[in-house]
């Protein structure tokens, strides 16, 4: 089994003590200090111009099928440029798409469709900036740095996860939601310039794009370990998003004490996935894969809770126990990813990998609609939790997941 190959670090010094890893954290953070308040001025810019739920619709899916759309090409793109210049693109678009988006709402211009236009440019520019992001962490980090690298990258965006929406409504409610997409704005454009400072190498390419994406496919396809945990991970966020974000409103209004109750629930969740950013800098787990693959399990805990009615403090735990194990799961396989894809590969490698997990957004909802008319809230709960788990377990059956490992050459 291959692996990609880095210069390794003497003893066990911290990445941020490299100025390049720095300014990609400090990218990272202030770009998320926008995105945590921008989902709540999206759906108040549509809600001000008279909109409903399937004008919000509309506007979300503009935003994500651009987004699954390109993914490939943003894939193919980030094994042949720079990354660093891919990731200036990338956020300087959104940039771009979020200041227009802005101004049409400040001036009382704004329809659903001059705000699907920019939620699909910035779709866009997701689909250009995902593949690069690990590629440019494994050129920035030596190899014995990865974990902690990656697990330092979450822990500021999780910890803007816990305030930010929070923030983001008191923004929203006493300046509108301008103010908030405007700061989303400037926040992807001074990301963008720092982005650009690092200057990375571009990677070698060799014959032509569509010639990069055919091997891109069969290195994809001949790596058991990284195609099974896609469909895996695929099934996973599809049965957590149908029965969470989807349903866990629903049955925080008809079990819990409606907004209130799913307020505290948001807020354990966003707790978890720090405290999980906490652990994996200190856990260094041998069998990285298998650790990213069972982490997955306890997220299937809160679909029982709700499903089974269970009392909110042990909601609240088991929330908080699958933000923990999600974002263990996160790091262990980022850092897999960056150990054992090498450099050339990983843009269309992450690529292809991001597809399965976009794709499971309109399946996981779709899911859903196709039950709720059949079962109740509480049964479709169980069975999200059920296949959420079964997807696991067979995942875990897969014998190239434990032959991954943290292991040095």
């Amino acid at each position: 089994m291959e692996k990609a190959t880095a210069p390794l670090p003497a003893g066990h010094a911290t990445p941020l003590r490299n100025a390049a890893f720095r300014r990609f954290v400090t990218a990272s953070l202030i770009s998320a200090t926008g995105s945590a308040m921008a989902p709540l001025a999206l759906a108040y810019s549509v809600i001000e111009q008279g909109g409903g739920a399937g004008e919000l619709g509309v506007v979300l899916a503009t935003n994500t099928v651009p987004t699954v759309v390109f993914l490939l090409m943003g894939g193919v793109l980030a094994d042949r440029v720079s990354r660093s210049r891919l990731l200036f693109l990338g956020n300087l678009l959104a940039a771009v798409a979020q200041g227009a988006l802005a101004v049409t709402v400040a001036t009382g211009r704004a329809t659903t469709t001059s705000i699907a236009v920019c939620g699909f440019v910035a779709g866009t520019a997701v689909a250009l900036t995902v593949p690069a992001t690990q590629g440019a962490v494994a050129q920035i980090v030596p190899a014995g740095q990865l974990q902690r690298a990656n697990a330092l990258l979450r822990l500021p965006t999780n910890a803007v996860k816990v305030v930010g929406p929070a923030v983001g409504g008191v923004v929203v409610a006493f300046s509108g939601p301008a103010w908030a997409l405007s700061w989303d704005a400037l926040t992807f454009a001074v990301a963008a310039f720092l982005l650009l400072g690092l200057r990375l190498e571009a990677p070698v390419a060799v014959g032509g794009a569509l010639g990069d994406l055919r091997d891109g496919w069969t290195g994809f396809w001949s790596r058991t370990w990284l195609w099974t945990y896609t469909v895996a991970g695929t099934v996973l966020v599809a049965a957590w998003l149908a029965g969470f974000q989807l349903l866990g409103p629903v049955v925080a209004a008809e079990e819990y004490a409606g907004a209130r109750d799913w307020g505290l629930v948001q807020g354990a969740f966003a707790a978890g996935l720090l405290l999980g950013s906490v652990v994996c800098l200190r856990w260094r787990p041998y069998r990285l894969l298998a650790v990213a693959v069972a982490s997955g399990l306890p997220m299937a805990l809160p679909l029982l809770a709700m499903g089974w009615g269970l009392p909110l403090p042990w909601l609240l735990l088991t929330v908080l126990l699958a933000g923990v194990g999600l974002d263990v799961a996160i790091v262990s396989w980022t850092t897999t990813f960056q150990l054992y894809v090498p450099q050339r590969e990983l843009g269309r490698m992450s690529a292809f990998n991001s597809v399965g997990e976009r794709l499971a957004i309109p399946l996981g909802y779709l899911l859903t609609a196709l039950a709720a008319g059949r079962w109740d809230n509480g049964t479709v709960l169980v069975a999200c939790a059920t296949l959420l788990v079964a997807a696991v377990v067979l995942n875990l059956c897969v014998p190239d997941v434990y032959r991954v490992t943290a292991a040095r050459k």
